[in-house]
């Protein structure tokens, strides 16, 4: 395909790239320029191999421009360019997815207390408080980006989520995602302290549910250790505060967050949240809270549609190796709608059953074992003709 020796494209390629090295965010081009090369020069189009189909996808988004530019300026005319998967990374995704503070006293906390689910702690216990910086969340490794399947529903969450892990603090600040149980909102809080931490291997990342921070919150005032709670909370770059809504009624929680987010927000750190609500919907949240929590970008994750439904069930097989025929994930995606843990718990079950009935799995048994979800599903024969027609036809 070459028109131009190997060493005048990589040539090229160097000098773009040095061009855009002036231009861009370096962390970002760490994360996609990287890694990509170039494997072709024919006539003016110049061919880029992105490392997977997230990266290509980025960078004709985010770079496209910038690529042409730079290209183009090392060239001394214009190209046009075509970003391409490496050729391992496109036989590795046939392979898994083949279609596809002020001071409290104990008193005070006693309105708190009463709806939390934190036990009463002995006077003197051992302090639980980690080194500040210490990135010791507990981020599950299945909540990345690459994971993340994106539809309709979630497109504008993921993509202000993302462009939040890459440049944390300069993009929107604070981030409030809300929607529903069961829809993404946790996948994709994790998913930026992934990201963000592998980006900047010295970033200080904190994740925690607004529960454990009331519970902690609570244990340090009944210990007397109010500093390393505050440190804790507040000497970090990125706060990733899942279910904000516990929140709400707890007057004295609810100042000691103000506090941390005034802190982390006045020093330009990034402050992430998620919520089953938007702001405006959280009863007996103060005002000055609402306010702050509205003053950055919000977004909704809506349930997920019948395309992306059956894109997360490929996904999830693919990913678990799970042997599952597809006339049973379009059963699955097309009678269960709600979110996406109930859709992912219908096919661990029947999985789970397969295997421990030692049988394989097909449409018949999912019904059978399914037939407790589908509520209107007595006295109508689902067959695989019906299923292959309803996504036919929505399809």
């Amino acid at each position: 395909m070459s028109d131009v020796d190997t060493p005048d494209l990589t040539e090229l390629w160097d000098t773009a790239f040095r061009s855009l090295e002036r231009r861009l965010n370096g962390a970002a081009l760490r994360a996609w320029l990287r890694e990509t090369a170039p494997v072709g020069f024919s006539d003016d189009t110049v061919v880029l191999a992105a490392p997977h189909a997230f990266a290509r996808e980025q960078l004709d988004l985010r770079y496209g421009t910038q690529l042409r530019e730079a290209l183009a300026d090392a060239a001394g005319r214009p190209l046009t360019v075509v970003i391409t998967v490496r050729p391992e990374a496109n036989a590795a995704q046939n392979e898994s997815h083949p279609d596809e503070p002020d001071l409290v006293t104990t008193q005070d906390l006693k309105a708190d207390q009463a709806t939390s689910s934190l036990p009463p702690t002995r006077q003197g216990a051992p302090e639980t408080f980690g080194p500040v910086g210490d990135r010791d969340a507990p981020l599950n490794e299945k909540y990345t980006f690459e994971r993340f399947v994106i539809g309709a529903s979630n497109r504008f969450a993921h993509a202000a989520a993302f462009a939040v892990a890459e440049a944390p603090a300069h993009a929107y600040n604070p981030l409030f995602i809300y929607g529903g149980a069961g829809l993404g909102k946790t996948h994709l809080l994790q998913a930026v302290g992934h990201y963000a931490t592998n980006l900047y291997p010295n970033l200080r990342t904190r994740y925690v549910t607004s529960e454990q921070f009331t519970n902690e919150f609570i244990d340090a005032i009944s210990n007397h250790r109010q500093v390393p709670f505050q440190r804790r909370y507040r000497d970090i770059d990125v706060l990733l505060i899942d279910d904000i809504q516990f929140l709400e009624n707890k007057e004295r929680t609810q100042e000691e967050f103000f506090h941390t987010f005034n802190a982390l927000h006045n020093a330009e750190k990034q402050i992430v949240i998620s919520s089953d609500r938007p702001p405006k919907q959280i009863g007996y949240l103060e005002e000055r809270l609402r306010t702050r929590f509205e003053m950055g970008l919000l977004t909704d994750i809506q349930p997920p549609d019948l395309e992306t439904r059956l894109a997360i069930l490929r996904k999830r097989a693919a990913y678990e190796h799970l042997p599952v025929p597809d006339e049973v994930l379009e059963l699955i995606a097309a009678r269960i709608s709600s979110n996406i843990r109930e859709l992912e718990g219908a096919l661990i079950r029947v999985t789970a059953f397969a295997s421990l009935q030692r049988t394989e799995v097909t449409l018949n048994l999912a019904q059978t074992v399914l037939k407790d979800l589908f509520p209107d599903s007595s006295g109508s024969d689902i067959s695989a003709g019906l299923i292959m027609s309803e996504t036919a036809t929505y399809f």
